[in-house]
């Protein structure tokens, strides 16, 4: 993959990218610098890119898991010095510039979570997350189910259902 290839790739590929890897982890600015690092990482590895099947499910794969592994940093600075006494961390409180549904996917587990985003946000068909998660269709099938029924709940007016509005 020569450079303009891959400028071509980049721009057809990074707005989209973010916001999926934005609907995952809930963090605009996060989701920005992951995929500009993953990104770079794809550009040093291109050779081994312009031989995959889904160049774009690779960038993906490698912003959300610099996503998490940037995540689990944080948490283990946030964490008291002492564990033996607790391990209470920092809580920051929520961004006001999400969006409903990205407040309402941050609560739903991170299986659920991200097979809803890659198949409804990313639009890839079952067999692709399965492929891309590494698991049986059957359960990506059950991720989607459980998480979508979890956003309803989660995201209706009805008090009575345990919606958004029941503050």
């Amino acid at each position: 993959m020569d450079e303009a290839e891959f400028d071509a790739f980049y721009q057809a590929s990074y707005r989209r990218l973010t916001g999926q890897v934005y609907a995952m982890i809930g963090n605009l600015d996060e989701a920005q610098e992951c995929v500009q690092e993953a990104f770079v990482r794809a550009w040093a590895h291109r050779r081994k890119l312009e031989r995959a099947e889904h160049p774009e499910a690779w960038v993906r794969v490698t912003a959300h898991r610099l996503a998490v592994s940037r995540w689990r940093k944080a948490m283990r600075a946030r964490r008291a010095p002492d564990r033996a006494v607790g391990t209470a961390l920092i809580d920051d409180g929520p961004d006001e510039t999400h969006v409903a549904l990205v407040e309402a996917l941050k609560q739903l587990p991170e299986s659920q979570r991200v097979a809803i985003v890659l198949h409804h946000i990313a639009d890839l068909p079952v067999r692709d997350v399965a492929h891309e998660l590494g698991v049986p269709e059957g359960t990506v099938k059950a991720r989607l189910s459980r998480g979508r029924a979890a956003l309803a709940a989660i995201l209706t007016d009805d008090p009575l259902l345990g919606g958004a509005d029941n503050a």
